[in-house]
This record gives structure tokens, C-alpha cells and sequence, in this order.
């Protein structure tokens, strides 16, 4: 059988009345070598029931046990047999030219390994202005990517060797592993930003894991383990150091003001250990 050129990577948990709009908007896309995996994370709703609706025969449902959205990502990696893999998450979707444009982008630009592109956000239906924060970097990221998520993970276009160089998301991460995931590839490769508005999203909705509080936690971590790995040169480790000392300081403040005085303590010692 032949391989398709692109693996499409949809993880879900219960999201039936979400994941219609996410399959509807790859199976309509202008380029049709594709696959798509839809990693069904342990639902206990009707989401198996909304996939299965579908016939599509480039469709593949895949059901796993509650393991977290790293899990279901990365087994959708494993499963997957196209030469780039794209991402797409349960509640986003994409216009209908999503992979034809980045299969363009792609063969102009064989050098790159990461490609993503312009998003559009709403809230109840009405466009969702971003900050100049969100605004999409390309190139050499690493700095960017310390400071938040600059790739949106639903934009992504990744080579599939980009895995055996930098490692699949960590399952240890309940949350922010897309994060923890562009944060140690971006220490080595540059990425491609394809400037055209491809992906849209619902900016808030009940059930994001994005909105729920504490997540710098997640993040102070992956910053402090890339730090001890010590694949970092003299510059990259200095931005790192910066970046953690005022994360944990934000942090455990927050921690202080909420009671939390262990874990407030706890967090400053993170970043006081590498200055002591």
C-alpha cells in the first residue's frame, strides 16, 4: 500500500459535539494524499459514536486508555505513515487549502523540518483579536519559545524525522507538553512560518486545557530539565536561566499571596539552586 504524504494526528476526549467540525474541515481539503488518526484518548461521552459516523477509508480510529493528550499524540506518531505529520486538536479546524499551501511551503523549503502557519481565533462566533505576543515567529525561535507556546500545535507541520532527533512530547506533562515539545526542538532547528490564516479556533471554551490556572508549573519544569540535560551553549543556557528565575519568581509569588507557602518556597529554591 502506498504511503500518504501526510499523517493527520486528531487526539480527542470527549469532544462529540466538537470533533465533527475538526474531521469535516481535513476530509474536505484541496490535497487529498493524506491519512487521518484519530487517537480516541478513553471517552466516556459519544465521540467513538461522531468518528465512526464517518466512512472516509483515510480515516483510522484508534482507541487507547485515559494516558493525557502527550499519550495520544504520540501514539497517533507511532501509528502514523506519512513522510510529515500534522496536528490538528479536537476543537480547531482547518480551511480547506490547510495542506495543499503547507505542501507547497514544504517543497520550496526542503531544508525545514517544523512548519506552521496564521490562526484565527474567535469567541462566541465574533473574531478574537490577538496580542502582538501571538504574533507567529519564524527562524531560529528558541528565545520565543521560552517566553509561551508561539507554535500553535494545530498549525504544525513537522517532518517525521524531527522525532528520532528531538524526542515525542513527554508523557509526563498533563498539560504543556506542545510547549515543552517546541521549546527542545527550537534549540536546534529553525522553523517556516507560512503567512496565510490556515487554522481557526475557538479562543475559550469550557474544556480547554489551555484555560486552567497553575500551568507555568509545567513550564518552569521543562525550562529547568532542558537546562540540566546540558545540550545548551553558553548563550541559549543564559536565556534559560533568565527566563526560569523570572517564571519561579512570578510563580512562587503567586503561590505566597494564595497561601501556598511550601510551594512558593519550593519554587524560588528552583531557580535560587543555580545561582547559589
Amino acid at each position: 500500500m502506498k504511503k500518504p504524504q501526510y499523517s493527520v494526528i486528531i487526539p480527542v476526549y470527549n469532544r462529540q459535539k466538537l470533533i465533527g467540525k475538526s474531521l469535516n474541515s481535513v476530509l474536505v481539503q484541496s490535497l487529498y494524499d493524506f491519512e487521518l488518526i484519530v487517537v480516541d484518548d478513553g471517552s466516556t461521552d459519544g465521540t467513538g459514536n461522531t468518528v465512526k459516523n464517518f466512512t472516509d477509508s483515510r480515516i483510522r480510529y484508534i482507541r487507547q486508555p485515559n494516558a493525557g493528550p502527550a499519550a495520544a499524540r504520540n501514539r497517533g506518531v507511532r501509528e502514523s505513515r506519512g513522510k510529515y505529520i500534522a496536528f490538528l486538536d479536537s476543537d480547531d479546524w482547518w480551511l480547506k487549502n490547510k495542506l495543499e499551501d503547507t505542501s507547497t511551503a514544504v517543497n520550496e523549503n526542503p531544508g525545514y523540518l517544523i512548519f506552521h502557519t496564521q490562526e484565527k481565533w474567535y469567541r462566541d462566533g465574533k473574531v478574537l483579536n490577538q496580542k502582538k505576543k501571538h504574533a507567529k515567529p519564524s527562524g531560529y525561535v528558541f528565545k520565543r519559545c521560552l517566553e509561551l507556546c508561539c507554535i500553535s500545535i494545530s498549525t504544525a507541520v513537522v517532518r517525521r524525522d524531527l522525532f528520532e532527533k528531538t524526542g515525542f512530547f513527554d508523557e509526563k506533562l498533563p498539560a504543556c507538553e506542545d510547549y515543552d515539545f517546541w521549546l527542545r526542538a527550537s534549540v536546534f532547528y529553525p522553523v517556516f512560518l507560512i503567512d496565510k490564516v490556515l487554522t481557526e479556533k475557538e479562543g475559550a471554551h469550557e474544556g480547554r486545557l489551555s484555560q486552567n490556572p497553575g500551568l507555568d508549573r509545567y513550564r518552569i519544569h521543562s525550562v529547568k530539565n532542558l537546562i540540566d540535560s546540558g545540550v545548551l551553549d553558553e548563550k541559549k543556557k543564559n536565556l534559560a536561566l533568565e527566563h526560569l528565575r523570572i517564571k519561579c519568581k512570578i510563580y512562587s509569588g503567586g503561590c505566597f499571596k494564595r497561601g501556598k507557602h511550601k510551594e512558593g518556597n519550593r519554587y524560588a529554591e528552583i531557580a535560587g539552586g543555580y545561582y547559589g
